[in-house]
């Protein structure tokens, strides 16, 4: 019998359905926050004014967003439980988690 994992994101802000992950700094400190097309939106909206008065200091861009990849998510949860990392069954995968599967990949 096959089986089919489908992996949903879950908008941090709302609770509904997320279509991408918007990774951001501030003092020094990373975050990640999985968002729907509306509420990303929204935040780059309100940080479009400080970002645009603001100096860049790295010289590396992003080429895109991060979409939400319910087959990568489902291949790091079957590679990461394989491999005796702890991963959730649904949501968030850790970083840490991704980054070693992304090390054994290469």
């Amino acid at each position: 019998m096959a089986r089919k994992v489908q992996v949903v994101l879950t908008d941090d802000v709302d609770g509904g359905e997320a279509s991408e992950t918007v990774n951001f700094a501030l003092d020094g400190v990373t975050y990640e926050i999985d968002l729907s097309d509306e509420n990303a939106a929204k935040l780059r909206d309100q940080l479009a004014y400080w970002v645009g008065n603001a100096r860049r200091v790295s010289g590396r861009r992003t080429t895109g967003r991060r979409r939400s990849g319910g087959s990568d998510a489902a291949k790091i949860r079957e590679w990461a439980q394989a491999n005796g990392h702890q991963v959730p069954p649904r949501g968030r995968i850790p970083n840490e988690v991704r980054q070693a599967y992304e090390a054994a990949k290469h």
